[in-house]
């Protein structure tokens, strides 16, 4: 009798892993961008893209953020994105990907220019790039920095 309720309850436990399993896995992945270097930045852009693509073939989803802080922050600004136009084009055809902004970068670049400085709208603005990172990892996210 005893093997009987132990073998029940590992039943009980192994149908719900396994119902997820074969619904499909959420991957979610974060990207680091801490260089004002083009090539690294569409290199994430890329490394986003090429993700997403994998994911959709497999009909599976992903979620994808780019964190950028330090001169990376030079993607995520309107006035000076090398990669404005790509930015906002993907940001359409890839609804899970997100951009997140550093506010320390943002506050120490608006105050050595002496005025706020202006980003895209599809960055969202986050109190720290590298606190952002871990709290994403902490989520389950994979990192990947280009």
């Amino acid at each position: 009798m005893l093997r009987r309720l132990a073998l029940a309850f590992c039943l009980v436990l192994t149908v719900p892993v396994t119902a997820v399993l074969a619904a499909g896995a959420q991957h979610k992945l974060a990207i680091h961008v801490d260089q004002n270097d083009p090539a690294v930045m569409n290199m994430a852009l890329n490394n986003a893209q090429n993700v997403q693509a994998y994911y959709n073939a497999k009909g599976e989803s992903v979620e994808i953020e780019i964190v950028a802080y330090g001169p990376g922050l030079v993607m995520l600004r309107e006035d000076k994105s090398p990669v404005r136009d790509r930015i906002a084009a993907m940001s359409l055809e890839i609804p899970s990907l997100a951009f997140s902004a550093c506010g320390n970068t943002h506050s120490a670049m608006s105050k050595a220019e002496g005025k706020e400085v202006p980003l895209m709208s599809e960055a969202t603005l986050v109190p720290s790039g590298v606190v952002r990172l871990m709290e994403l990892q902490e989520e389950g996210f994979s990192y990947v920095r280009p």
